[in-house]
């Protein structure tokens, strides 16, 4: 079930993510503010809020940080920031789909800046629903392997606890498990029931067709975009139907 151009993206964006801390607890300020801003500042009382508290704390976001974007999501800090999610549709390099997560407090600035390094960068902007329909909305799971884990054993445990599909990265000790997007705590639930450590859930969207780039220029080309996007300071994540030849 392990896909080589879903663990490459992983990697990808676990080496990026590794190298803007700051950037990190940024993206994760933004996700927590909505969150208490449109469910209110208890966690306990807001799952959506309860995760995202989750996934930055196992990005070692500190407390503080935390608790201002809380703040700022219920109104007791108010440095008057707006924000609003929106996602922006693109073709890039080879005819690859880019699908655009944006946070922002000016769309316009956002579309202005995208539009800018996508054309600059061999692609174009789309119109709405021109790439959104490539993509399915599923839940991703982070899991921690025990040591010495029996891998096939494994697999087999995270398929009958719900797992649509997963790569296994042996080496970092992890597997990222997918699943439907309205099950991904109820697989979540099972896995700690079977005494799997899941240390992030967030939701992905995963491409139901994919360009498979065969020479390096144009794998260098879409990489080097997705970058690119990733380093603006309003773009959450980047998804891409990019399937990468061995």
């Amino acid at each position: 079930m392990a896909g080589h151009s879903k663990w490459h993206q992983i990697r990808h964006k676990k080496a990026a993510r590794d190298s803007k801390i700051g950037k990190i607890f940024t993206k994760h300020g933004k996700l927590i503010t909505i969150a208490a801003r449109d469910g209110g500042g208890d966690p306990a009382m807001n799952p959506t809020l309860r995760t995202y508290i989750q996934n930055a704390k196992a990005d070692n976001m500190p407390n503080l940080n935390i608790e201002r974007a809380i703040k700022k999501g219920t109104g007791e800090l108010n440095d008057g920031t707006d924000f609003s999610e929106v996602y922006y549709e693109a073709f890039g390099p080879a005819g690859v789909a880019f699908y655009i997560h944006v946070i922002t407090d000016n769309k316009n600035r956002s579309f202005g800046s995208l539009r800018t390094l996508i054309n600059k960068n061999g692609g174009n902007m789309g119109e709405a629903g021109s790439v959104g329909w490539i993509f399915e909305r599923r839940g991703l799971l982070t899991v921690e392997l025990p040591e010495q884990a029996d891998l096939e054993v494994v697999e087999l445990d995270l398929i009958d606890c719900g797992a649509t599909d997963l790569v296994i990265a042996n080496e970092d000790q992890k597997a990222y498990v997918y699943t439907g997007d309205q099950e991904t705590n109820l697989v979540a639930s099972e896995l700690g029931n079977r005494g799997y450590l899941v240390t992030q859930k967030e939701l992905t969207f995963v491409p139901k067709q994919t360009v498979v780039l065969q020479s390096e220029a144009d794998i260098e080309l879409v990489t080097n975009l997705i970058d690119l996007i990733d380093d603006d300071e309003d773009v959450q994540n980047v998804y891409t139907n990019a399937e990468f030849s061995e």
